[in-house]
């Protein structure tokens, strides 16, 4: 084993929320800049990190992010019919923003070396997800690597289980304790303070969340220092690299040219109008003062295009330095607002016709239109990968085509950032829905941005829950979203958090810090920061700004719909549960689904089983439903003395009718039995194929049914059993037997038709 690992293999390793984590390097893929494995529990990341030279024209920080679950880490072969992973999931893509998001402003700024980080899941116990160990292998490989990082970084998950004693944070939950958490909590952090969050809760106080996020800083530090403890040990000297930034020169030319004209520029109200004068003065600037030189060699056209960029790197620079000024200084926002006022607020349920629920929302210059479907549990969907297969009754979409920022760009599919602010929606309105068994429905909210200015994810947060309210989902509370901005002046002084940031603030400024939630508590967070980091004071601060906002918000959302629509729209589909006896299962579905399968088409309806005896039936006429309830509890139920049944007329006979009250169980019917009086024949009552009522009068021992048509007349009369040792029908098939048999032995328990069992009457 010591040949194999080598003199360059170092380990460290300590114990963090009760299990082991481990990091390790040296030996698994030398030819990278950087590798590192991590291990916790038995599940176990391999980060690598390779650092290359800038491509030629880059005004940017190239940094790739990627996350990979190899199935064998799990033991399982991946779905379809190539066998092999393709394409990154949801979940591969949250991760990799999750990994992304706090690394990267920990580069220099001038950085623009080609650097890309890999992480593959080689081994997953099930019970320790590799999300938050595969940013703290990132952050290791990056640390032990030559690239400038200012880290390390961190990455813990905490949750928060209700015990006996009370409340409990749990540090990195199980899978298992997760299910039992009411908070689930990623937090991203350094020595100096946190840097990202995520949150996904159940309406949880301001100063629970507060609590929540010191207790997983504190193991942050810990695994920070297990990470310099690796860098000491394996660490490779930090290079030197050519920065990107302007020259002072032409940053001092481009700030003498057109500062004055920018500052007033700046201060215009509107998006459109600003962003086309900050355009023209752009524009006016490289022209007068930074134009190509195309008459010369092209040593000096090059010189001059390359002075051209590095101008309209200064411009932005200069713009970005006037803005912060402008709020830090004066309080005076791009928009004209002050610093904790929340842009006009428009909203409007019931857009759309023939949708199950639909929205209209508009914060300033930001619009989202939200629609929702409801659906069976056909329509769930069914999640695969690492973890054990699980199915979703709830997906939010969110959709962000060019035309929403006024642009004519690529249409593509959903993106990282579609995919991220949809998840950040979808996690904020999961924490007000009800269970599952208070309303059974699959729920489909899309949230298509047809404007956008800023905070459309937050946008989609509220417009999400004015349609589930329009839909007549019967949520537990109001949830709104509102984003926190952070500025400083040049030297990092003066700090100043503003509500409700449009998309200039969030470019230029320090953060955006998005919470949602309901009057009670938070239900969802995301935290970008492009700051070293925030403490955990001045997170409390932001927390009590952001809900003094989303407070504000709901009392306007609840102006447009007080409530949920006591009715789901009439084009939603109608669901009924009813629960059956497991053993029952089988007689429902029939041999190959033939029973179901008839139930289905005769009544339109869809019907769902699972495993424990639930039936789930769905159709969007409500009486069909009804019907197809009544028949399937016949079906299925105990057949009880008294209870009354509609059934139809199967066979008939001299000494009676047999009669079907549900798909594979009949009774007979004696003669006696049929009407009151005497009766010549079956045939001048019923015929084969009428639907007749009848009350259950006995069932045997056996199983066999006995019934009336004269005493269903009358139900509230006792049963009054004629012919009591003869035959009564029992299930068909394997309950009832071959209908020759229906009666058990013709000669024996029934009798003949001239026998005195009967109770024979006077012919005329």
């Amino acid at each position: 084993m010591s040949d194999i690992l080598g003199d360059r293999f170092v380990k460290v390793e300590r114990e963090i929320g009760g299990r082991t984590l481990s990091f390790q390097t040296g030996v698994v893929a030398k030819l990278a800049s950087s590798a590192v494995i991590a291990t916790y529990g038995e599940s176990t990341v391999l980060a690598t990190c390779v650092r290359a030279k800038p491509r030629p024209g880059l005004d940017f920080f190239p940094m790739q992010v990627d996350y990979r679950e190899k199935l064998p880490a799990a033991g399982k072969f991946p779905g379809g019919f190539r066998k092999r992973e393709g394409a990154p999931n949801e979940k591969e893509v949250l991760t990799m923003r999750m990994i992304d998001r706090p690394i990267r402003p920990l580069f220099p700024d001038g950085f623009i070396d080609e650097v890309q980080v890999q992480c593959w899941v080689m081994s997953h116990d099930t019970e320790n997800d590799t999300d938050v160990l595969a940013g703290t292998a990132a952050s290791a490989a990056l640390h032990i690597s030559d690239a400038p990082f200012e880290g390390p970084i961190a990455t813990v998950r905490v949750g928060r289980i209700h015990t006996d004693d009370g409340a409990v944070f749990v540090l990195n939950p199980t899978t298992t304790q997760l299910e039992y958490s009411d908070l689930d909590l990623v937090l991203a952090g350094h020595k100096d303070g946190i840097n990202m969050i995520e949150v996904g809760a159940a309406e949880i106080d301001e100063v629970s969340m507060v609590a929540a996020i010191d207790f997983g800083y504190q193991a942050i530090l810990e695994i920070c220092d297990m990470i310099e403890e690796l860098r000491s040990k394996a660490g490779q000297p930090k290079t030197e690299w050519n920065s990107s930034l302007p020259p002072d020169e032409i940053m001092e030319k481009v700030k003498k040219a057109c500062e004055k004209d920018l500052l007033a520029a700046r201060q215009i109200p509107g998006k459109a109008d600003r962003s086309a004068k900050v355009d023209e003065i752009r524009d006016a600037l490289l022209e007068k003062h930074f134009a190509e030189n195309v008459s010369g060699t092209y040593g000096v056209w090059a010189d001059s295009a390359k002075a051209r960029t590095q101008a309209k790197e200064a411009f932005r620079r200069l713009e970005k330095k006037l803005t912060r000024r402008l709020i830090v200084e004066k309080g005076v926002r791009a928009d004209g607002r002050q610093p904790r006022e929340i842009r006009p607020i428009v909203g409007q349920v019931g857009m759309f016709a023939r949708t199950h629920g639909s929205a209209f929302f508009q914060r300033g210059e930001t619009q989202s239109l939200c629609s929702v479907t409801l659906g069976t549990s056909k329509d769930e969907q069914i999640v695969d990968g690492l973890l054990p297969e699980f199915s979703k009754k709830f997906t939010l979409h969110y959709n962000f085509p060019p035309f929403c920022t006024g642009e004519a760009g690529r249409i593509m599919g959903p993106g990282r950032r579609e995919v991220g602010h949809g998840a950040l929606a979808e996690r904020s309105l999961m924490g007000i829905l009800p269970s599952p068994e208070d309303f059974p429905y699959t729920i489909r909210v899309v949230s298509d941005i047809t404007e956008s200015n800023g905070s459309s994810s937050m946008a989609s947060v509220c417009g999400g829950c004015l349609a589930l309210m329009d839909a007549g989902v019967p949520i537990k509370a109001t949830c709104a979203g509102i984003s926190v901005g952070r500025f400083t002046n040049d030297k990092g002084e003066n700090e100043l958090f503003v509500t409700d940031i449009i998309g200039e603030e969030d470019f230029f400024g320090d953060m955006d810090f998005k919470v949602a939630g309901t009057r009670d508590g938070i239900t969802g967070i995301q935290l970008d920061l492009k700051a070293r980091g925030l403490s955990v004071k001045q997170v409390e601060t932001i927390f009590e700004q952001a809900r003094q906002g989303r407070l504000e918000i709901i009392e306007t959302m609840e102006g447009v719909i007080p409530a949920p629509r006591s009715e789901i729209s009439i084009y939603a589909p109608r669901i009924v549960t009813l629960q059956i006896a497991p053993d029952k299962i089988g007689k429902l579905i029939g041999p190959g689904g033939k029973t179901i399968r008839a139930l289905q088409d005769k009544y339109g309806v869809t019907i769902d089983v699972d495993d424990d005896g639930t039936v789930q039936l769905a159709a969007v006429d409500g009486t069909k439903i009804a019907e197809a309830q009544a028949e399937i509890a016949a079906l299925c139920e105990e057949i009880r003395v008294g209870t009354i049944y509609t059934g139809k007329v199967v066979s008939t006979k001299d000494f009676g009718a047999f009669i079907e009250i549900a798909p594979g169980t009949d009774g007979m019917c004696h003669i006696s039995e049929l009407a009151d009086g005497y009766v010549e024949s079956v045939g001048d009552v019923v015929k084969i194929g009428d639907t007749v009522k009848v009350k259950v009068i006995l069932v045997d021992d056996q199983g066999r049914i006995k019934l009336s048509i004269k005493q269903a007349a009358n139900p509230d009369a006792e049963p009054v059993v004629s012919g009591a040792s003869s035959g009564g029908g029992r299930g068909r098939g394997g309950d009832r037997g071959d209908r020759g048999g229906r009666g058990g032995d013709r000669g024996g328990d029934r009798g003949g038709r001239g026998g005195g069992d009967r109770d024979r009457r006077p012919r005329d």
